[in-house]
């Protein structure tokens, strides 16, 4: 524990047999509970955190889920009750699994295994179920292949534990030692979409979106659709956004790269790609429909898609002056570029004035 408050760690793994004893071992002693998510791995990895479990894995703390409770009904607490009963059906909404410990309430390892494979979003969405259900004051998720340093987990901690942030990410690239790190073709990667997702999820002053290594308030993991987070690679893009409509607080901070300690990238660069932007996009609406439309009317929502649709008209007027550019002889009327410059600087207009109101009320956001 840290401060009095319950610390657990998510580890999701799919073929880490040679890396998860590392992880395991080196985590330090007020972490309450390992829970280790595997996704249908091929290799050992289920049998080596199982020879953990055959030690000595009582913990002295014991935790019992809260969906074992029994709320008896009150003219005051239905509410109670309707949240109660939804936290136990969702379950059905998640991956399969299959708890392989014997008392999982009084050891400290929890080894979960998926019945088909469904993604690290999905395993990690696994984990934040089991920490919702057991009250888990603050949810840490470290990748099993050893590349986040344990001895920082603390410092992620610290922010939700003592001063009540929602959400608390690693920032790799504000170490001074990202650029000789960290390969180039990722810290671009990263760079792109850590600049997409700022548009997307509201966030505007963090970095280093596709960070794993982070850790979630009780209260936050409370506060999103955890079966809805996005399966696969895009997931922390997909959790930011969730967390910004559910206008929960962020801070970044500074972790070192971590390369070389044995792990084998699964990552297909090609492969993830356009999902991702797929699910930005898709993102990018969503939250401007749910967040700056129906709980709360702001301009914003306007200004945006004015610009959107001036782009779309706009994009007729491009064609035609294109043509002209390239094929002699086409004739494009002189109104066409007047209609394309005003559209162009009215869409810019909207565009930066919505990013501008934009940033200003989530700015309260990042502490």
């Amino acid at each position: 524990m840290l401060n009095n408050k319950t610390i657990a760690v998510v580890i999701p793994c799919y073929n880490e047999g040679t890396q998860i004893s590392m992880v395991i071992d080196s985590m330090p002693d007020f972490v309450d509970r390992i829970i280790v998510i595997d996704d249908v791995s091929k290799d050992n990895t289920v049998g080596v955190v199982l020879e953990y479990l055959k030690k000595d894995n009582t913990s002295p703390l014991k935790l019992t889920s809260n969906l074992k409770k029994t709320i008896l009904p009150t003219i005051y607490n239905q509410a109670d009750r309707e949240v109660h009963h939804k936290n136990i059906e969702e379950a059905k909404k998640f991956t399969p699994i299959e708890i392989l410990n014997e008392n999982p309430d009084e050891e400290k390892i929890i080894l979960i295994k998926h019945m088909k494979n469904g993604g690290v979003g999905a395993s990690v969405a696994t984990g934040y179920k089991w920490c919702k259900d057991h009250d888990i004051d603050c949810t840490v998720v470290m990748n099993g292949d050893g590349q986040m340093d344990p001895n920082e987990l603390e410092s992620i901690c610290n922010p939700v534990i003592n001063e009540d942030i929602d959400y608390v990410k690693g920032n790799r690239l504000i170490h001074k030692s990202a650029w000789v790190i960290i390969p180039r073709i990722r810290f671009f990667g990263n760079s792109i979409l850590s600049i997409l997702t700022k548009i997307v999820s509201g966030y505007w002053g963090i970095s280093d979106t596709q960070s794993g290594y982070t850790a979630m308030s009780n209260s936050a993991i409370n506060s999103i659709p955890l079966y809805n987070i996005y399966k696969r690679y895009g997931m922390p893009n997909d959790v930011l956004v969730k967390l910004n409509i559910a206008f929960c607080t962020i801070r970044e901070v500074k972790i070192k790269p971590v390369y070389g300690v044995g792990e084998q990238s699964k990552l297909s660069v090609i492969k993830v790609t356009f999902p991702i932007l797929f699910l930005l996009i898709r993102s990018f609406f969503k939250r401007l429909t749910v967040k700056y439309l129906y709980r709360s009317f702001h301009p914003l929502f306007l200004l945006y898609w004015i610009a959107i649709i001036i782009g779309i008209i706009n994009m007729y007027f491009l064609y035609h002056l294109l043509t002209n550019f390239f094929i002699p002889e086409s004739k494009t009327p002189t109104d066409y570029l007047i209609i394309f410059i005003f559209l162009t600087i009215s869409g810019f207009q909207s565009f930066l004035f919505a990013m501008w109101m934009d940033i200003q009320d989530n700015e309260r956001l990042s502490k």
